[in-house]
């Protein structure tokens, strides 16, 4: 693909503003929902969240491996997601910069909001005033969250650069169920040459 500087910032100033408003409404979502539940559903939440980056860490990753060749053989034989794969591997740079920068990136710092409230919460309820031991507690619970997140990324990208080929897939078949089902079109389709080799970050 031709590097293009002019479309490059539109998309990164495109990009950038989808992820200002994104990161606005899932902090407020987190924030209001948090600050009433208790500290095992907090914890839950916040699990969650850490998982929703790692998948889709894992997921970019995975485009920004595959290679284009072995979709041609399954478009061939109609498998469905096959299609979509190509094109999640052709524009490769874009999902990956969505996967991993603005989803991946943005439940990162948002965990950690969610943690810091999680811990508030359950120091509120325990009436616990002593200096030292809030500052212990919190900074134990966002290591903790932070090695689940780093250490979780790190096993999904072994994951996604052994199977990348199967994570595309699969991601292609989701896409295609939303084509087929809700008529949802995440890539239009549009000429490009074939690029059998790998795609590399």
């Amino acid at each position: 693909m031709k590097f293009s500087l002019k479309h490059s910032m539109k998309w990164s100033i495109f990009i950038s503003i989808v992820t200002f408003l994104l990161a606005c409404i899932f902090s407020v979502i987190s924030t209001t929902v948090l600050s009433g539940v208790g500290f095992g559903v907090g914890v839950i939440i916040v699990l969650l969240l850490i998982l929703i980056g790692i998948v889709f860490d894992m997921m970019g990753l995975a485009a920004a491996a595959a290679s284009e060749k072995p979709f041609h053989a399954m478009a061939a034989e109609r498998v469905r997601g096959s299609r979509q794969g190509i094109y999640i591997i052709r524009n490769a740079d874009r999902f990956s910069n969505i996967c991993n920068d603005v989803i991946g990136d943005m439940t990162g710092v948002i965990s950690g909001a969610a943690s810091a409230l999680v811990v508030g919460n359950l120091l509120l309820s325990m009436n616990q005033g002593n200096e030292m031991f809030r500052m212990v507690t919190s900074v134990v619970f966002a290591g903790l969250v932070s090695a689940l997140t780093v250490g979780g990324k790190a096993v999904g990208k072994s994951f996604a650069i052994h199977y990348s080929t199967a994570i595309v897939l699969s991601t292609g078949k989701f896409f295609d169920l939303l084509e087929r089902r809700l008529h949802i079109r995440i890539f239009t389709k549009k000429k490009s040459k074939p690029n059998n080799g790998k795609r590399g970050k």
